[in-house]
């Protein structure tokens, strides 16, 4: 049997779009990747109020979406840095939208 959220996301393009990029988190993410690559730790400090865990998650789902790019540094010490694919970066002009229409309506 197929979920309501299957149904959904094949029956809607939008409801496919905000499953890829909803979530507590996501926006904030994606937002601080606009200006180019972050490694994890990074992104855990412009962001403190998100745990570890909930960091590593969310990353995950949004590089299996296709958003989000992991890029493993093996030079010297590992690091992993995370970036934007050309698809994440489409979302730009629209997140740009939605911040403006959050600062007009006065959104908390």
């Amino acid at each position: 049997m197929a979920t309501r959220n299957k149904v959904l996301r094949e029956a809607c393009p939008l409801e496919a779009a905000l499953d890829v990029i909803g979530g507590k988190w996501k926006g904030i993410i994606i937002y601080h990747l606009f200006n180019g690559k972050l490694r994890f730790n990074m992104l855990h400090r412009v962001i403190p109020a998100i745990t570890h865990r909930m960091l590593t998650r969310q990353l995950r789902q949004l590089e299996r979406d296709g958003v989000v790019m992991r890029w493993v540094q093996t030079e010297g010490q590992v690091q992993v840095e995370y970036s934007l694919s050309n698809f994440g970066m489409a979302l730009k002009p629209i997140l740009l939208s939605l911040r403006t229409w959050g600062y007009q309506f006065k959104i908390p």
